[in-house]
């Protein structure tokens, strides 16, 4: 499998603006909010108010519901209402892309991938890719809602 093949990434519609999901997605203290995970816990004060390239941020974390941990990331792509994505030490991506469909709707993808992590095997083993179709699927949703509230 190259590097190429290890993402797994899902699509919805959502029904808003492309700017103001991205708003959302570059505002790190808002990231628990739509966590389909429900491992990220809050933000900490650390980061910048907004993501941009090279930005890095903090995150309090919290592993199979009761581990509580840090990690520090730094964003590796941003394009302004298009794409952001962001990695910590272990190299794997967290990547948005939306793309208008309209002037109010907005076709979003989030994709983890994992064939730019150190040792890509290592996620394969523990089942992080498909463990994370069902996450994306939920911050997908809920990402939904709360642009939609």
């Amino acid at each position: 499998m190259s590097s190429s093949e290890k993402i797994v990434s899902r699509t919805r519609e959502i029904a808003a603006p492309a700017a103001t999901i991205f708003d959302l997605l570059a505002d790190p203290s808002r990231h628990a909010e739509i966590d389909g995970s429900d491992m990220v816990q809050a933000s900490r004060s650390s980061g910048p108010d907004r993501l941009s390239l090279g930005a890095k941020f903090g995150m309090d974390m919290k592993f199979a519901g009761f581990l509580p941990y840090r990690i520090s990331n730094e964003v590796v792509e941003f394009v302004e209402n298009e794409r952001i994505a962001w990695r910590h030490f272990g190299h794997h991506i967290w990547r948005y892309e939306l793309e208008a469909v309209d002037g109010a709707t907005t076709k979003v993808t989030e994709s983890f991938e994992w064939g730019t992590a150190h040792f890509p095997p290592v996620y394969e083993w523990v089942g992080y890719p498909k463990k994370h179709e069902a996450n994306i699927d939920a911050t997908l949703a809920r990402l939904d809602e709360v642009v939609a509230g």
